[in-house]
């Protein structure tokens, strides 16, 4: 079956593309009666730069979006890596959001922790670069998880969207070193980032993704790159498919992003953008769309 991807663009209110992207999605069957957890984009934030992070307004759209289906808990979780969880969120606007919807908003980096096993491409000889990862447990009792991304590039990853937010944020931060623990314990995440990220999409199966350019970054990533307002929304049942979307707007192939191939040699999803159904915006359009505010010229996808 194709996996559906919702493009939608409003460079005035990112609430209303996120409203109407998700409109061609089924939800109900993924959000009604169920324990549903959103997941931003909570990296790093100054009282000067929040450009790298999900903003206050798109956090708020997509909580109002899934209450609307009647879940039966919902909540926010994050795990900053570069700062403290509530400090991003508060200066986001976020906390407003996550206050406003009257919903609870877990810091996945605190304790207690539980440790999980990874596995990696099953002809490999190893299990990858980091075997186990330590997690607050809480994130094992989701049933549906929403994963809501920035469009950006990334020095190392190349992209960052559903898969990399989960695969970088779920490893508890207080374990494994961040501003506020006191010991930090051996990892192996950045020996092999692509393969982690991989593995961490297979254990931590994402339901919905979505991707926004409020502002997309372009030059650099995850922070400190040229933020650029787009007003895009990329949405899909398939995070795969939407990460491979979002992967082409800035310029690269699945096979340029090796976490995207390796996801796809793990049956995680649909890579081929000609397979993949568009019942908003099509992706040349939302090309179009993308490098005309980036860039400020329009240009055409050739080729896959």
């Amino acid at each position: 079956m194709s996996a559906t991807v919702a493009i939608t663009q409003d460079r005035e209110d990112i609430g209303r593309a996120v409203h109407a992207a998700l409109r061609h999605l089924e939800l109900a069957p993924l959000v009604q009666g169920k324990l549903v957890a959103v997941k931003p984009n909570e990296t790093w934030a100054s009282e000067s730069d929040t450009t790298a992070v999900t903003q206050g307004d798109t956090l708020a759209a997509v909580l109002e979006a899934m209450q609307r289906h009647e879940p039966r808990e919902l909540v926010v979780t994050g795990g900053a890596g570069a700062a403290e969880t509530e400090d991003v969120f508060r200066l986001s606007g976020m906390l407003d959001a996550v206050r406003e919807a009257g919903v609870e908003l877990v810091d996945h980096n605190r304790p207690p922790f539980t440790e999980v096993t990874l596995e990696y491409a099953p002809e490999r000889d190893v299990a990858g670069p980091q075997r186990t990862v330590r997690v607050n447990p809480r994130v094992l009792e989701y049933e549906t998880l929403i994963v809501v991304s920035q469009l950006k590039l990334h020095r190392t990853a190349t992209v960052t969207m559903a898969l990399k937010n989960v695969a970088m944020s779920y490893p508890a931060a207080d374990y494994y070193g961040h501003p506020r623990s006191t010991q930090e314990h051996q990892h192996a995440f950045f020996n092999d980032m692509h393969s982690f990220i991989a593995a961490m999409a297979r254990r931590f199966p994402i339901h919905l993704a979505i991707t926004v350019g409020h502002p997309a970054m372009i030059a650099t990533g995850p922070t400190g790159g040229i933020p650029v307002e787009t007003g895009l929304v990329i949405a899909s049942t398939d995070a795969l498919a939407a990460d491979c979307v979002g992967a082409r707007l800035l310029g690269f192939t699945p096979q340029a992003v090796r976490h995207l191939w390796e996801a796809e040699r793990l049956g995680l999803g649909e890579t081929d953008t000609s397979r993949m159904v568009y019942p908003a915006m099509s992706l040349d359009d939302a090309a179009k769309a993308f490098t005309e505010a980036a860039y400020g010229k329009a240009i055409t996808l050739k080729g896959a």
